[in-house]
C-alpha cells in the first residue's frame, strides 16, 4: 500500500475478532518500532507484549472499555528516562521517542491488516502495579493488537492551514 494511502486508511479499531496475530506480523511491527528514529539513536524504550487470555480482568484495570481486552494482544510502551538523550535545557527525549516508535508501530500494524488504537487515557498506577513496572520505567501508550471487527468512521481533522504556520510565529 503506498504510504499516503495507509495514513490515510488507518483508523483507531474499537472492535476486535479474537483471531490470533501471527507471529511473524507481529515481529513486523516490532521491529517497524525498533527501526524509529530516536534523539542521539538512545532508542530509550522497552515494549511490552502481553497476551489478554486469562488477564482480561487485571487489564480492565489499565483501561476499562470491553474491546480493549478483546484482541488476543495488548501492546504497552514505555519510556526509560535514564537512557534518553536530553537536550540543553534538560529536556529528556524519552517520552518522544517511545511515541514516535509507537506510531511506527501502529503504522506497520495497519499495512498488514491489523488494527490498533492510541490510548493514554490508561490508569498509570494500575499499568505499574498489573505490569510490574520498575520504578524508573514510565508507561506511555497502550494499544490493542488484533484483527479488526468494526469499520473505519470519518476521520475528522483540522484543516491544513490552522496547523501550520512558516517562518514565525
Amino acid at each position: 500500500m503506498d504510504f499516503n494511502e495507509l495514513i490515510k486508511k488507518r483508523y483507531s479499531v474499537r472492535a476486535y475478532k479474537a483471531d490470533p496475530v501471527e507471529e511473524e506480523k507481529l515481529e513486523q511491527v516490532l521491529e517497524a518500532a525498533r527501526l524509529a528514529p530516536t534523539a542521539a539513536n538512545r532508542q530509550p524504550f522497552q515494549f511490552l507484549v502481553i497476551h489478554t487470555k486469562g488477564r482480561e480482568a487485571e487489564l480492565r484495570r489499565i483501561y476499562n472499555p470491553d474491546w480493549f481486552v478483546q484482541p488476543p494482544l495488548v501492546i504497552c510502551v514505555c519510556a526509560v528516562s535514564s537512557q534518553a538523550w536530553s537536550r540543553i535545557d534538560k529536556k529528556n527525549y524519552a517520552e518522544v521517542d517511545a511515541t514516535i516508535a509507537m506510531d511506527h508501530l501502529i503504522l506497520s500494524a495497519a499495512n498488514l491488516g491489523l488494527g490498533t488504537c492510541w490510548i493514554a487515557a490508561f490508569d498509570p498506577a494500575a499499568a505499574l502495579q498489573v505490569l510490574g513496572l520498575p520504578d524508573d520505567i514510565e508507561p506511555i501508550a497502550f494499544t490493542p493488537l488484533g484483527y479488526p471487527a468494526d469499520q473505519p468512521r470519518e476521520k475528522r481533522r483540522k484543516p491544513l492551514l490552522q496547523l501550520v504556520r512558516y517562518e514565525r510565529w
